[in-house]
């Protein structure tokens, strides 16, 4: 079946849900036992951190260093959200410690122990989410409303529209890729979905995502920064949402944290996390991903094979990469200028360019009543070693044969805890997922543009690098559209066979006459910024009215190794 026919009829197609009734969802479940649950994950890492920390001196420096450096956070950091009780709870564990260590250590035995206890179970309960029924019904209700109000108004033109139920996000929002996967998958095991990152609006989207699948709500780590908003805090803190410090770098909260998360996927909850860890700064698809969360899945199944009673066949977990693709980001302005802060430091003097509290709500105003969509690729089901596997959950070697990844935590004929052969395992897991990313990637017409625009002034300027040719007043940033137009052409062609080989995709619009696909592109890279990062002049050549914005766009086809064919 062809891929214009195929993303047609997944687009519309309406998936019924895999669980009919909310009480059989694993985070409902949860959320039923919450208060023995962040027992759990408090003890549980309460002991990871003392097999860490073996020795009663390490442990209590350990403590020390987290009250220090709490302590401090609250000085130069305080938010809203933050328990109003903090400054008094580490003042408490600090005069406890000192009490401590103004006696010998064998007069108190266990009282490190003890101090431990109370910080990582204030933690557990930090963290915790707590996903009610009738606030997940009303959100998703409202999100259809809403969404769905503003589409129709923008495409019927008319205030009457506002009040239609003509057109469904299902118009704006491309779904491909291994959709009947996923949902079998989620069927016969427990999904870790791991998205890429660009955008404030990705969790938002997601979460319409997994609905619109028919997928039963997944539980999924929220920055505690969103939570600064009342309005957000009562949703997220009723939908399965766990609350994400990242102010927090201390020992006993990570892994309390990866804990929680481990825990919970063993106990089959659905789980989501942006393994890049933070939105890309750079516009480039994530390289390098943040190994802590994704290190509990790699625990888990491990944890799953040894309790599993012989004779039952045990539980699996399916990683799933998905790619989030736009022709715009609203933070990409304060996004680059972080990124190039950091990686040119005194020879980049970034613009302030900021949004306001209510950027976000204006960006989704603007993106549902103008004419630019989403498309979210979700790729093939990975098990936790990296490996493909097919529909029924089975894992697949290189050769397509069927392997059971259960030898993989076998050591002298028994299943063993192994900490470097799991970290080497999370490295593999980490790796193949930056692979998926690159192969299904939706190239835009507006990444191509942006792409080959950025390029051409670089290959222009050979002797400056890449902060002299930021400072380039914008009269020498003029591109022949003959030239420009040549140069898409054949890039165009190279991402043709990079799509033959299965090392990427593009969108279905970058097909066609390639005059079409340049108008395209130029018409949606970054729609809604105050300056335009590419358009086209009087005299139809091309032009630049913010180079730090293309150079963002153009990021998302760095990877490819598509330069040398400038």
């Amino acid at each position: 079946m062809p891929v214009e026919v195929l993303e047609k009829k997944n687009k519309n197609k309406q998936y019924k849900p895999i669980l009919e009734g909310i009480p059989d969802w694993p985070v409902y479940r949860l959320s039923r036992n919450r208060k023995e649950f962040i027992e759990e994950v408090a003890q549980k890492s309460a002991e990871r951190i003392k097999q860490l920390r073996p020795t009663r001196k390490q442990l209590i420096d350990e403590l020390e260093a987290t009250v220090y450096r709490e302590q401090q956070r609250m000085k130069r950091n305080r938010w809203r959200v933050d328990p109003p009780d903090e400054g008094k709870f580490w003042s408490k564990i600090k005069q406890d410690l000192i009490d401590l260590t103004g006696k010998p250590l064998d007069e108190h035995s266990r009282k490190e122990e003890e101090i431990l206890n109370i910080i990582v179970h204030r933690y557990a309960s930090e963290i915790a989410g707590n996903f009610k029924p009738s606030s997940y019904r009303f959100a998703r209700e409202m999100i259809k409303f809403w969404f769905s109000r503003l589409l129709n108004a923008s495409r019927v033109k008319k205030f009457g529209g506002f009040f239609r139920n003509q057109y469904t996000l299902r118009d704006k929002i491309q779904i491909v890729g291994k959709v009947k996967q996923l949902r079998s998958l989620a069927r016969k095991g427990t999904i870790v979905m791991v998205p890429t990152h660009f955008s404030n609006l990705d969790s938002i989207l997601i979460g319409w995502i997994i609905h619109a699948l028919g997928l039963p709500a997944f539980i999924y780590g929220a920055g505690l920064n969103l939570f600064n908003m009342k309005i957000f805090a009562y949703f997220m803190n009723s939908l399965g949402a766990y609350k994400v410090d990242r102010r927090k770098k201390n020992l006993p909260y990570l892994e309390t944290l990866k804990m929680y998360s481990g825990i919970a996927i063993q106990r089959g909850a659905h789980s989501l996390f942006f393994p890049g860890g933070t939105r890309s700064r750079s516009g480039m698809i994530e390289k390098m991903l943040k190994l802590g969360l994704l290190s509990t899945t790699v625990e888990a199944q491990r944890n799953i094979y040894l309790n599993t009673p012989p004779g039952e066949k045990p539980q699996k977990i399916f990683v799933v990469p998905v790619t989030l693709n736009y022709h715009f980001v609203l933070e990409a302005p304060e996004l680059i200028d972080d990124y190039l802060s950091i990686k040119g430091q005194d020879r980049y003097l970034p613009e302030q360019d900021p949004h306001g509290s209510w950027g976000l709500v204006k960006f989704m105003i603007k993106f549902f009543t103008k004419g630019s969509n989403i498309s979210v690729s979700i790729g093939r089901g990975l098990d936790v070693l990296g490996n493909y596997v097919d529909d029924e959950g089975n894992s697949l070697d290189v050769h397509g044969r069927v392997i059971n990844t259960e030898d993989y935590f076998i050591s002298s004929g028994q299943l063993t805890v192994d900490a470097q052969r799991e970290n080497e395992y999370t490295r593999m897991l980490s790796q193949r997922i930056v692979t998926e990313y690159h192969r299904i990637n939706r190239i835009f017409a507006s990444h191509l543009v942006a792409f080959v625009a950025f390029e051409l002034w670089q290959k222009k300027h050979p002797k400056l690098d890449l902060f002299g040719l930021l400072r380039l007043p914008e009269e020498e940033l003029v591109l022949d559209y003959a030239e420009f137009r040549k140069t898409c052409k054949r890039i165009r062609k190279k991402i043709y066979q990079l799509k033959k080989e299965d090392k990427a995709n593009h969108a279905t619009h970058l097909k066609g006459k390639i005059d079409l696909v340049i108008k395209h592109g130029l018409e949606n890279v970054g729609i809604f910024h105050l300056k335009r990062p590419l358009l086209q002049n009087k005299e139809g050549n091309i032009i630049t009215q913010d180079l730090n914005l293309l150079y963002y766009y153009h990021n998302r086809m760095v990877g490819y190794d598509l330069e040398k064919f400038i």
